[in-house]
Formats: C-alpha cells, sequence, structure tokens
C-alpha cells in the first residue's frame, strides 16, 4: 500500500540503507507488536496507536493485551511505562508493517536521540509468524524479548500459545522462567 510503502521508503532515507518492498502475501501472519511510552499522554498514546496498528491496511484483526504500568528501562531519571502487546493477523510483510510502524510512531511525535531514551511512543516487532529476520534496522524476533517481563507479561497475554523461532519455546514457558528468576 501507498502509506506503507511512503514510510518504510522514510525510514531507509533516515537510517540510510535500501529497504525492498516485502513481496506480496495471500496467507495471513500471526505478528506481535510491543508498545510502550513514558512521556505526555502515555494512556492516549497507547490507545491511539491500538487503533492505528488495527486500521492498517492489511492487518485483518487485531487483539491488544492489558496496559501495565513498568519502570524505565535505560538512562536514569525517566519517567514509568506503559506497556502493551497486540497481536495481529496481517497479510504485510515484516518490512511493511515496520514502515508502517514507524509511521505510527513519527505521528505520535517520537524522536530517536538516544538510546533506550525517554519517548511519546515506542513499537517493536516481536514476532512475525516463525520468521527470523536479522538485517539491518529489522531483527525479529525482538532481540532483547525473553529478558523483559514488561513484553513477556502482555504477550502472554495475547499469544501465550506461540513459539518463539529462535528457542522453540511458548511465550508461556519463556515468561516462567523469567518470573522464576526474579
Amino acid at each position: 500500500g501507498g502509506v506503507v510503502d511512503r514510510a518504510c521508503h522514510a525510514r531507509a532515507r533516515v537510517l540510510q540503507f535500501p529497504v525492498q518492498p516485502d513481496p506480496p502475501r495471500t496467507r495471513p501472519v500471526t505478528a506481535c507488536i510491543a508498545l510502550g511510552a513514558n512521556l505526555g499522554d502515555r494512556r492516549g498514546a497507547i490507545r491511539s496507536a491500538i487503533d492505528a496498528i488495527g486500521a492498517l491496511p492489511g492487518v485483518l484483526s487485531s487483539r491488544a493485551s492489558s496496559v501495565i504500568e513498568t519502570d524505565p528501562v535505560g538512562p536514569p531519571g525517566q519517567p514509568m511505562y506503559l506497556n502493551a502487546v497486540v497481536r495481529v493477523e496481517t497479510t504485510l510483510g515484516p518490512r511493511d508493517l515496520l514502515g508502517a510502524l514507524l509511521a505510527i510512531e513519527a505521528g505520535h511525535g517520537r524522536e530517536r536521540r538516544e538510546r533506550w531514551g525517554a519517548r511519546t511512543l515506542d513499537l517493536d516487532i516481536v514476532l512475525f509468524g516463525d520468521e527470523v529476520i536479522d538485517e539491518p534496522g529489522l531483527t525479529v524476533p525482538h532481540p532483547r524479548f525473553r529478558d523483559r517481563l514488561f513484553v513477556l507479561g502482555p504477550l502472554a497475554e495475547v499469544g501465550g500459545e506461540l513459539v518463539d523461532p529462535v528457542t522453540g519455546r511458548t511465550i508461556h514457558a519463556l515468561l516462567s522462567v523469567i518470573k522464576s528468576s526474579s
């Protein structure tokens, strides 16, 4: 779609790498997207992003987890985060989905200044079917999701039966491991 293509190519210009559009898909894929916000109207940003993700062309259905409040990860002195996960069935490819998510972030005033810094909205693809992708600007599954209770908790709520294609473990099993070690 046009909006997704423009967002994807705009991101490529910003990050200085070529982005190839995804080939068309006929079969939907289950994807899970982590949402976080700790600046401004956090709850409004999360709610708006959930609605925007559900309305994307190529997103056939969406289901959102509860919204939880969590301590920040990264530089000290940041406000508390609100976090959630959205599970979608989509015919978008992973790069097109990423481009659309970046456009939603930008629409919420997201500026990328420092790694793990405060943000108005952060959207990350955690899982995309059983795909494992490692290329500039896109790593799926998300490389740190297995260590983050603020992702695994909401993810288990909407997709506990899903399998991490790297470890072969269900989200429920990954959540049990992190809960038992904390």
